[in-house]
C-alpha cells in the first residue's frame, strides 16, 4: 500500500501555490479508532486531510492547527488537529450515524454533517491563538474549507477531498489536494486552472485510478515544481501528564466526588481512545495539589 504522504508544489509560473496528499492509512487509523460508520468515516476523513495540509502551511516547529465543525446533523461535530509535521488526529462527537446515500449515490456527509460552523485555530506560540470562524456553506467539508479560505484569509483557493469507503467499511482511498492563487497570479494562469478544475469530477474516483499527488497536481497545474514533500500520519501525542491536567480542569469539586463514590477515575483521550486510570491515591494527590 502507498505510504501516505503530502507535496507542496507550485505551477512553472510560480503564480499558484499547491498541496497534495494521500491519506489512506491515515483516515483508515482514524475510523479503525473510533469504529466510524461509512459516513462519519468520509466526514472524518476529509477532515483529517485537510488538516494535514494546512498544517503543512504552518511555519514553526511548534504550531499547531485545529479545524472544528459543529453542526445540527446528526454526527454533531467534529475535531481535529495536526501540526506542522505531518502528525493528525481528530474525533467525531458521533461516530455512528447511519444515512441512506444522497440522490447521487454518494455518501450523505452533507446531510450527517447539517447546518453550522467551521472554526480554524492556529496556535502560532503567540499569547493569543488566531481564530477564524466562517458558516458551512454545503457541509460537504472541500466547499466550507473554500469558503473559509477566501472569506477569512482573503486567499482564492480550491479545496477537493475525497475518502472511498470499501464494503467491509475500511478505507480504500483517501486524499484530495488545496490550490491557493498567488496575488500575482495572471488572467492566462486562472483561467487554465480554472477549466482545469472543471474536467475533475471528484477526486474519489481519480484516487481510486491509483493517482498520485503529483499526478493531481499535473491534471491541473501542467507541469510543476514540487518544493518539499512530507510523511504524514495518524498521530496522538496524549500522555498520562496531559490527561492530569485535563482532570485537574474539572475542579476540586467534581474530583472529590469521583473520590468518594468511585475510589477511582478512568480518563479517556478523545483522539485514540486510550484510557488512563488515575486510582485513589493518584486522586487524592490531585486534590492534595489543588487544596
Amino acid at each position: 500500500m502507498m505510504n501516505d504522504y503530502i507535496i507542496r508544489a507550485t505551477d512553472k509560473k510560480k503564480q499558484v501555490r499547491a498541496f497534495a496528499a494521500i491519506t489512506t492509512n491515515l483516515v483508515e487509523e482514524g475510523r479503525r479508532i473510533h469504529n466510524t460508520s461509512p459516513v462519519v468515516s468520509a466526514a472524518l476523513g476529509r477532515l483529517l486531510t485537510a488538516a494535514g495540509m494546512m498544517g503543512y502551511m504552518l511555519k514553526g516547529e511548534k504550531d499547531i492547527i485545529t479545524l472544528q465543525i459543529r453542526g445540527d446533523g446528526p454526527i454533531k461535530g467534529l475535531v481535529v488537529t495536526s501540526d506542522s509535521k505531518g502528525n493528525v488526529r481528530g474525533y467525531p462527537y458521533n461516530s455512528l450515524v447511519d444515512l441512506p446515500l444522497n440522490s447521487i449515490g454518494k455518501l450523505d456527509v452533507k446531510t450527517a454533517i447539517g447546518n453550522g460552523y467551521l472554526t480554524v485555530i492556529k496556535d502560532l506560540g503567540l499569547k493569543e491563538p488566531y481564530i477564524g470562524q466562517t458558516k458551512l456553506v454545503s457541509g460537504e467539508i472541500a466547499e466550507d474549507l473554500t469558503y473559509y479560505f477566501y472569506n477569512s484569509e482573503q486567499i482564492p483557493s480550491a479545496v477537493a477531498l475525497g475518502v472511498l469507503v470499501d464494503r467491509d467499511w475500511s478505507i480504500k482511498k483517501a486524499g484530495g489536494f488545496i490550490i491557493q492563487l498567488m496575488p500575482e497570479a495572471d488572467e492566462e494562469t486562472i483561467s487554465t486552472l480554472e477549466s482545469n478544475l472543471k474536467k475533475i469530477h471528484s477526486v474519489t474516483s481519480l484516487l481510486d485510478e491509483g493517482k498520485t499527488p503529483e499526478e493531481l497536481l499535473e491534471i491541473l497545474l501542467g507541469e510543476i515544481e514540487i518544493n518539499d514533500k512530507l510523511p504524514v500520519q495518524y498521530h496522538c501525542n496524549c500522555s498520562r501528564e496531559k490527561i492530569k491536567k485535563a482532570l485537574i480542569s474539572i475542579g476540586l469539586k467534581d474530583l472529590k466526588e469521583m473520590l468518594e463514590e468511585d475510589k477511582q477515575g478512568e480518563v479517556k483521550c478523545h483522539f485514540c481512545n486510550t484510557a488512563y486510570l488515575f486510582n485513589e491515591e493518584d486522586l487524592k494527590e490531585i486534590i492534595k495539589e489543588l487544596s
